[in-house]
This record gives structure tokens, sequence and C-alpha cells, in this order.
């Protein structure tokens, strides 16, 4: 049983720090793409930074660019998201995914698929 587990959301101030992660058990977690993902009320699921299985190259949406970083520990089968500067429209239901041997980083982060999903942690950003 494939199982993807969000923690580390609340409730920060304009100009805070979240540390986000997520663990996955029941795959190789080395063999996996990971991605954030996030969705807002009212508005689609869309892609905030992924990290390739192979080489750890990385994709930011540009919204976010400079202010949160991807990184993962294979040793310890999580990924994190250390989102840096947060601001009120970062406020959503964050996501982790997994995604088998993803090549095309941009092409899996930009869409709205992958082989498995976490239950999300919710991230609000008072003003």
């Amino acid at each position: 049983q494939v199982q993807v587990v969000e923690s580390g959301g609340g409730l920060v101030q304009a100009g805070g720090s979240l540390r986000l992660s997520c663990t996955a058990s029941g795959l190789t977690f080395d063999d996996y793409t990971m991605g954030w993902f996030h969705q807002a009320p009212g508005k689609e699921r869309e892609g905030v930074s992924c990290i390739s299985w192979s080489d750890g190259s990385t994709y930011y949406a540009d919204s976010v660019k400079g202010r949160f970083t991807i990184s993962r520990d294979n040793a310890k089968n999580t990924l994190y998201l250390q989102m840096n500067s947060l601001k009120p429209e970062d406020t959503a239901m964050y996501y982790c995914a997994a995604d088998f041997k993803t090549s095309k980083l941009y092409d899996y982060c930009s869409g709205h698929w992958s082989n498995y999903w976490g239950q999300g942690t919710q991230v609000t950003v008072s003003s």
C-alpha cells in the first residue's frame, strides 16, 4: 500500500515561513519524481515546485521563485518545501505528489496528474 502524507502546514503572518514535509512509503522513493501542488478554493490545482527522481533538478512556479526551496532526503523517504516570505496569495491546500521516473519535469509540474497524491496540508497566510 502506497502512502503519501504531508505535514507542516499552519497559520502564519505575511512574511513568515513554514516548512512542509512529505513522507512516502510503499514505494521506492528514489525512483519517483516528487512535487508540491496547491489548490485554493474555486481554483484549479497547480504545480508549485517539483524535483526530479534522477538528478535532483528542480522546477519552480514563477510565483514562488526566490521564496520557496524544494529538497528531498532519499534516506528518509521525505520531501520538503521550505516556504519563506509567505504572502496571503500562497494560502491554499498543499498536496504532495509522487510520479514514477518522470523525466519531463516542466510538463509534470504544470499538469494535474500524478501516480500518487497525499491528503493535503493547509497553509493559511494572514495579512
